[in-house]
């Protein structure tokens, strides 16, 4: 959005609905790298265009960061029900217990 506040020109400016556009040849207002242009038959002003543009981005941007927030909190809930086999019981979960010693077992094998 320029409103006009500096030497570059907004895009629908010139690519509005509607509009026409007519180059000025030999002007002394150009730049170096600027040429000046008319604008004529635009169907609404680009400035209107901007200013809706913008708040549409504004909203999916809000819109956006809300369905993100509730698919994470989604997500989080989903983790603490989670159950796998030989996991949590009903009860609720109990640490394992500590065995004072490692018992080793032999490990047979058809071979």
């Amino acid at each position: 959005m320029t409103f006009n506040t500096s030497l570059h020109r907004s895009w629908w400016m010139e690519n509005g609905p509607g509009c026409l556009v007519i180059p000025v040849i030999n002007s002394n207002l150009a730049l170096e790298d600027h040429h000046v242009i008319t604008v004529t038959g635009c169907l609404l002003d680009y400035q209107y265009i901007e200013v809706v543009s913008s708040a549409m981005q504004i909203f999916l941007a809000l819109f956006g960061f809300v369905y993100a927030c509730y698919v994470s909190k989604m997500f989080m809930e989903e983790e603490d029900s989670f159950d796998f086999i030989g996991g949590f019981d009903s009860y609720g979960y109990q640490a394992p217990q500590k065995m004072s010693h490692l018992q080793l077992q032999p490990l047979y094998t058809s071979g």
